[in-house]
């Protein structure tokens, strides 16, 4: 994937890389002392890793434009310049010239890392007729020319370096829902109920004996003589209500885990020293 601009993949670049700095601008010298022009942008790979500085010449070569390897940049911020680390005036005459309009891709990269490469790789490649150390366009990566683009704690104390990290969150959202409603429902109840009703039977008989009853038994009486009380049931049928059935309504939560795999990546700082310098610090997190 060909290089772009970093302020394409970080819009806030200066607070997430640079602590609030913007190295824009900053004059570039070489070790010499001698300036060589200004920092134009940097352009940054598909994974977010600073790869190069774009250095404006100035008058140096009338304006050319130019790649620098973060790797063989020293940044001073308290004096806003930018130490190029080996380079001679006659390997940026070499350098092929940079163009915003342009696409940065692999052939265009390996012209830049043969100037920067020692003399003698670039001249055993130019007789092999492959690129520098042998490497092509599918098997090339950054880590293959780590004195061009690792960064160190003395050139780069505050870049930062970044890793990646599988954060898990859960969102909430509604799936659906259930109202639980009554309807009343008629119907025709039918019911039997006994019921008695009381009636008078009167029964009259000739007795059969033809005595004579006592003297004194016969009052011959007039008027009421006997009363009796009739009654009758009547049906009474009356509508109350009573409880059918319960209905409960609860939620249960199923749990579940969901499990997701990703590819994530580090930036690890490299520490190129020369001689037997004293470093402190964790150097390798």
């Amino acid at each position: 994937m060909p290089l772009t601009t970093i302020s394409e993949l970080y819009p806030d670049y200066k607070d997430r890389i640079f602590d609030g700095e913007d190295i824009k601008g900053y004059s570039v010298y070489s070790d010499g002392e001698e300036k060589i022009g200004d920092v134009h942008d940097i352009l940054v790979d598909e994974t977010g890793h600073l790869r190069y500085l774009v250095i404006d010449t100035g008058f140096w070569f009338f304006g050319k434009q130019v790649l620098l390897p973060i790797g063989r940049a020293r940044v001073d911020y308290a004096n806003h310049r930018i130490y190029v680390l080996g380079l001679t005036k006659d390997q940026a005459e070499h350098l092929p010239e940079y163009r915003t309009d342009m696409v940065v891709d692999y052939d265009y990269e390996e012209k830049v890392r043969d100037t920067y490469r020692p003399a003698t790789t670039a001249s055993t490649a130019a007789v092999a007729g492959t690129s520098s150390a042998g490497y092509t366009r599918d098997n090339y990566r950054y880590d293959n020319d780590p004195s061009l683009y690792d960064l160190n704690e003395e050139s780069h104390q505050r870049l930062k370096l970044y890793e990646e990290r599988l954060v898990a969150n859960k969102d909430r959202q509604k799936t659906g829902e259930v109202a639980v409603g009554k309807t009343v429902e008629t119907e025709t109840a039918r019911v039997s109920v006994p019921v008695e009703k009381e009636r008078i039977v009167i029964q009259r008989t000739t007795p059969n004996s033809t005595e004579a009853v006592a003297p004194g038994t016969a009052t011959f009486d007039e008027g009421e003589v006997a009363r009796m009380e009739v009654y009758e049931e009547t049906a009474n049928v009356e509508k109350q209500a009573f409880v059918r059935e319960e209905v409960e309504i609860r939620k249960e939560v199923d749990r579940s885990t969901v499990d997701a795999e990703e590819t994530i990546r580090r930036e690890r700082l490299n520490i190129d020293s020369h001689g037997n310098p004293i470093v402190d610090g964790d150097i390798h997190p």
